[in-house]
């Protein structure tokens, strides 16, 4: 049987397994990420001439949709989140 954790949302606290509770926390991680992307190309995209919002945005869908760069939010949010558990335990003992 897996283990049960408090899951809060806007309004809400479920009890989900530990495991599903972090899937949420990644993918929430990504993106977070991918949002602060988004508003620097499309700010960048406003401050140079002749910029257009839409073609940053554009850029950016094009930068999100390589698996080189989704691979690496993932993977740096895979690892954020157990570190901070790693390190939360270990301040337990």
């Amino acid at each position: 049987m897996s283990v049960k954790t408090t899951l809060v949302l806007p309004g809400k606290k479920l009890s989900v397994p530990r495991f599903f509770k972090r899937l949420i926390q990644i993918a929430s991680a990504v993106a977070l990420t991918a949002l602060v992307v988004l508003a620097v190309v499309v700010g960048n995209g406003l401050l140079v001439a002749k910029g257009k919002t839409f073609k940053g945005f554009d850029t950016w869908l094009a930068f999100i949709y390589r698996t080189d760069i989704l691979a690496t939010m993932i993977l740096t949010a895979v690892v954020t989140v157990l570190f901070v558990y790693w390190q939360r335990d270990h301040e337990r003992r």
